[in-house]
């Protein structure tokens, strides 16, 4: 690990005025400590936020807030989450080992970086590392990289779990920078790689991540994550799904489905819910509709077993709800 020094400031307009300048953030550090001690990431400056004002756990009407800085074993384990969220909860759980889920904050999570091998290599070509110098999993070790969302510079996967939840459920967020505040749609977060893969997210230069909110609804309490990986205890996913239904009088009212493991980004699935919206809670249904999963993908030539086992997560999930005859 390369030499840097590092602060602690107590205000949120003191963080933003430091990320303006150049300097990292920090809060767990799961990620960017591990990069820095690979020398993937070399920052000279790091700011530690976590004095900030940004960890509580709130209900606002039927909304759940939760701060950027609430810990995932804090969130997981929250009442009102598993009460309200539950979907969010499991998504935690499955998403990081005891250890990383008590260090790990909910803004960290969703600005993590990608776990693709190359990424780590300072060997290898990897665009996302050193734009222009190709992407060496497209021809090479492949079996874990997207399917969705892919481009010929990149196909590293998104790695957090917690997005693919947030993504099914409409959640948004708020930020706020040198220009003031605003609020987005959590999906909107996430760049494609495109010939830019680099640029991974779409806050602007200074801006921090204040809280996210999601919304109540029918499908909250009918809601379960299912994540397939290559060992139980700690991997990322090779599949994963999100799935919410909201069944009334024999009919699938609402369903929300979204993916991760398979695109480069939490992957929201809109022509499956179209599919399934006031049909029969029957699992034949479902069956058919899991099939639009595939619909574009573009496999490489370690990870063809996607196309089958996508459909297959989808249809299991939304068995795990409950709703599904």
């Amino acid at each position: 690990m390369l030499p840097f020094t590092i602060e602690k400031v107590t205000s949120v307009e003191a963080a933003i005025a430091a990320a303006s300048s150049g300097r990292r953030l920090i809060a767990g550090g799961t990620t960017l400590i591990d990069l820095m001690r690979d020398e993937v990431e070399q920052p000279e400056h790091l700011v530690d936020i976590n004095a900030l004002p940004l960890s509580e756990i709130r209900v606002d009407r039927s909304d759940l807030v939760i701060g950027a800085l609430a810990r995932m074993a804090d969130v997981a384990a929250h009442p009102d989450v598993q009460r309200l969220q539950p979907l969010i909860a499991e998504s935690l759980i499955e998403g990081a080992s005891p250890q990383l889920r008590n260090m790990a904050s909910i803004g960290g999570n969703l600005l993590q970086r990608v776990r693709c091998p190359y990424f780590r290599m300072l060997d290898a070509a990897c665009n996302k590392r050193t734009p222009g110098s190709g992407c060496a999993a497209v021809d090479g070790l492949n079996v874990g990289h997207a399917i969705l969302g892919t481009s010929d510079h990149c196909v590293a996967t998104h790695p957090s779990d917690v997005a693919v939840a947030l993504v099914a459920l409409d959640a948004t967020m708020r930020v706020k920078g040198p220009e003031g505040e605003r609020s987005f749609p959590v999906a909107e977060l996430f760049r494609l790689p495109g010939d830019t893969p680099h640029l991974e997210h779409t806050l602007l230069p200074g801006e921090l991540i204040l809280e996210v909110r999601i919304p109540g609804g029918p499908n909250s309490r009918r809601a379960r994550y299912l994540k397939v990986r290559d060992r139980a205890s700690y991997e990322f996913a090779l599949v994963s799904a999100a799935a919410a239904l909201d069944v009334a009088d024999g009919v699938i009212r609402e369903a929300r489905l979204a993916v991760g493991g398979v695109g480069t980004r939490p992957w929201r699935m809109r022509a499956v819910e179209a599919a399934l919206t006031g049909k029969a809670p029957d699992r034949h249904v479902v069956q058919a509709a899991a099939r639009l999963a595939v619909e574009g993908a573009r496999p490489l030539s370690g990870n063809h077993y996607k196309l089958e086992l996508l459909p297959r997560t989808i249809v299991r999930a939304f068995e795990m709800t409950g709703g599904i005859a």
